[in-house]
């Protein structure tokens, strides 16, 4: 019997530790894959929201989108009332198809990009 219960904590053991190492690997990809792309959707992602972010966006309401994010991601450290034309003009241009014309105000505001480049991923200067 002790033998038996030595192989089942080997078994549970290999199980937890593939589990681990399996979820180091797919993490950084699920909880960054829907940054600056607009096909993949976000975690605080509904239809509802998504239909008040695009009104916010298209009326350049500044106020409406910082409800709507309600403090959360450095974006809301970044953007204010006098840049959020700016950062309004990158949604259109992406959803235009336009990406590097979108990543070079990206870069103008020091919002990151998704290859880690900019200040937005923690690097660079601090205000």
């Amino acid at each position: 019997m002790k033998g038996g219960i030595n192989m089942n904590k080997t078994i549970l053991t290999l199980g937890l530790t593939a589990l681990v190492i399996g979820g180091l690997f797919a993490l950084p990809k699920a909880t960054s894959a829907y940054r600056g792309d607009p096909t993949v959707k976000g975690p605080n992602y509904t239809e509802e929201r998504h239909s008040a972010m695009e009104k916010a966006f298209e009326s350049n309401d500044y106020n409406a989108w910082k409800n709507l994010m309600n403090g959360r991601g450095r974006v809301t450290q970044v953007i204010n009332k006098d840049n959020f034309a700016r950062f309004a003009k990158i949604h259109e241009l992406v959803e235009d198809g336009k990406t590097d014309e979108a990543n070079k105000i990206r870069a103008e505001l020091g919002l990151g990009l998704q290859n880690g480049s900019g200040y937005g991923m923690g690097m660079g200067r601090n205000k």
